[in-house]
């Protein structure tokens, strides 16, 4: 199970940190991604931590805003996003996959909701 949570509304230019809380699995042998979709747009893949070598992804949109950090021994996943834009609006999924960072990992929560607004 992945459950989210710490999203909310928040001003351009401001902070927000993400987490995803991990049960049922041992986190640290599943890669772990995070996902958005904002109103109308198709999903879109935002960060990934592999499990087996520990590199990271980031999609050009976020580079140099986001960062994505997991904690195993807390079985947490966190997305630190700085410097929030109104493009940045969407609800916010993590996932889980056993292999490498790809777009349809096996494991999904119910998302939150992260609103960048004045």
């Amino acid at each position: 199970q992945l459950v989210e949570s710490g999203g909310g509304l928040v001003q351009p230019g401001g902070s927000l940190r993400l987490s995803c809380a991990v049960s049922g699995f041992t986190l640290e042998y599943y890669t772990i991604s995070w996902f958005r979709q904002a109103p109308g747009k198709g999903r879109e893949g935002v960060a990934c931590a592999n499990s087996f070598d520990s590199s990271t992804y980031y999609a050009d949109s976020v580079k140099g805003r986001f960062t994505i950090s997991r904690d195993n021994a807390k079985r947490t996943v966190y997305l630190q996003m700085n410097n929030l834009k109104p493009e940045d609006t969407a609800v916010y999924y993590c996932a889980a996959d056993i292999t490498g960072c790809n777009d349809r990992p096996d494991y999904w929560g119910q998302g939150t909701q992260v609103t960048v607004s004045s």
